[in-house]
Order: C-alpha cells, then structure tokens, then sequence
C-alpha cells in the first residue's frame, strides 16, 4: 500500500510537541498537510548548521531520503498561504512575548539576494555592499529585498536581537516597466512597510532604526532625529 504524498513521510525524526504549542498561533494560516511541512522545515531550520535550505533541513531532521521531498519545497513556490497574514501574527506573537509594554524598536535594512535565471524577473543591477567601498565600485545581480526587524533583547542570550517580520520585495526599475507597472522606490517600499506596522500595532509607539543610508527615508507621522551613523523616528499611528 502506497503512501498518501501529501502526508508526512513515516522515516524521520518526530516534531517535538513543544514546538507544535509554540507555533500553534500560526496553525490556521496552512492546510493540514502543509501545516506538517512547515513544522519539518522550522525544526529543521533550528537545528542545521550554515545556510538554511530545504535540503540542508531535511536532511536534519532525517527526511534527506524522503519520496515526497518535492512537497516541502513547493511550500515556497506553490503552496497556497497568505504572507502578509503570518507577518502580522508572527509580529503578534514576539510583542506579546518579549515586547509587552513600552515602545517597539523596529530595524529597516535592505539585502540582495543573489539569484539568477530565466523566470526571475523582479532581479536588477545593483550596487554591491559587501565588496564596494568609496573609491571601488562593484556590481551585483541579484533581489533586493527590505526587511523590517523587531530590535528586542533576549533574557537568555543577553544580547539584542534582530528579529524579521516583515520583509518586501523591491522589484528593478526594468521589471516594472516589463509588466506595465509604476515604479516604486525603495524608499516607497519603506514607507509603506512602516504604515502596515503601524495599523498591525494600534497604540504603540514605533521606533524606526536604520544606518546612514536610509537617512532620509520617510516614516510616517514621525518626529525624526538625524545621527552621524543612524536614524530614527518615533511612530504613533
């Protein structure tokens, strides 16, 4: 008797069930067969050492031989859930956790992420950060993407941490043009990142922190004060 592919394999270590209640607030975003998945990549996330792949997760958890391991990459590239919707509850759960009260200090930063191919078309030429400096430039191919961050300290590491919750793709100037589209700044994918912070965060204050470059980047409704190597803003929708 063959096996269902769209159910977990039988091979492989069990997902503990504490890392079932820790993200049980986040079970209704996923079908139940995608919803096991999931849990298979982030236990295998906490647990791979270097980059992060599927592959390199599910050969932690003991799936590297798994018949249906197509089924966990196509919850990046098919599966049908809502991101904005897992942003909102995943920024709900660390607030409630280790941001309780007081002001949220929230980290803006932009990466490239790069990747080649045929069906990539939002990828553009930018500027290198890692290898440029003032007087040599570099070129990178790649995504660019703007990652808004949850600066929060943690009570068992005691140091501060960035934690991702929400994070946009800024398509190339070119690939907006192709597909007949206006085209927004990354200082537009900014601003309209920090104004969904503010209605997922009614009645808080909202610290805004980014590096010398986003100096000038709007944030909304914001008393801003400039600094020689950073920028913030105080938020209150």
């Amino acid at each position: 008797m063959q096996n269902d592919p769209d159910l977990p394999p039988p091979s492989g270590d069990a997902v503990p069930q504490i890392l079932r209640d820790w993200l049980q607030a986040l079970r209704s975003c996923f079908t139940t067969p995608t919803w096991e998945h999931v849990l298979v990549l982030v236990m295998g996330v906490l647990l791979a050492p270097g980059k992060r792949t599927v592959s390199a997760c599910l050969r932690m958890t003991g799936r590297a031989e798994a018949r249906n391991f197509a089924s966990y990459h196509q919850i990046l590239n098919r599966a049908c859930w809502n991101s904005r919707v897992m942003s909102r509850r995943l920024l709900g759960m660390i607030i409630a956790r280790l941001v309780p009260t007081g002001p949220v200090v929230i980290g803006l930063d932009d990466t490239i992420e790069r990747r080649w191919g045929r069906k990539i078309t939002a990828r553009g030429i930018y500027r290198d950060p890692v290898r440029s400096s003032h007087g040599h430039f570099v070129k990178a191919s790649g995504l660019r993407w703007l990652s808004f961050m949850v600066l929060t300290p943690l009570p068992w590491a005691g140091i501060v941490k960035a934690l991702p919750v929400l994070t946009l793709l800024a398509p190339s100037e070119r690939s907006s043009h192709q597909r007949g589209r206006r085209h927004k700044l990354l200082t537009d994918c900014a601003r309209q990142g920090a104004l969904q912070l503010c209605r997922w965060l009614p009645g808080r204050d909202i610290v805004f922190v980014g590096d010398q470059r986003q100096q000038s980047w709007p944030v909304p409704s914001a008393k801003v004060a400039g600094g020689p190597s950073r920028r913030e803003g105080v938020a209150r929708p």
